[in-house]
């Protein structure tokens, strides 16, 4: 089963815990064992897990990525501007497989699911895929 929910961002960069809107859509499923595939369909935005329990881990990470991939650097090609938008997306990938075990998310004690938006701020679509483990 497919299903889809929509996150508003409100920055340029933003980093949005998605963790509820995905375990909401596993509980609804009725799955007990299974894995669940979230998407997000955007060339400039990504899908990760990660520490969830300290806001300071999304501030880092954020920090960090400014200086890995630079926003403004003079030797971009990319005709609309937003080259380490595409960049960043593509280095974190745009989708992650939880485990479905017992009805409920597979994630360590901290972890959480996140979207990323780097080119924001924008309107996005993730998509969870609900697979049945036999």
């Amino acid at each position: 089963m497919l299903q889809s929910f929509k996150v508003k961002t409100t920055r340029h960069t933003s980093i949005v815990n998605i963790t509820s809107s995905v375990r909401e859509i596993v509980s609804k499923s009725g799955v007990k064992d299974g894995v669940c595939v979230v998407y997000v369909p955007h060339t400039t935005a990504c899908v990760f897990i990660n520490e969830a329990a300290d806001p300071d881990v999304v501030r880092d990470i954020t920090y960090a990525l400014e200086k890995i991939v630079p926003w403004n650097d003079p030797n971009y090609e990319h005709g609309e501007g937003n080259s380490a938008a595409h960049i960043r997306s593509a280095v974190i990938g745009n989708s992650r497989m939880v485990i479905i075990d017992n009805g409920e998310l597979v994630l360590g004690t901290w972890e959480g699911i996140f979207l990323g938006e780097f080119d924001g701020p924008r309107e996005r679509k993730v998509y969870v895929k609900i697979l049945k483990g036999s």
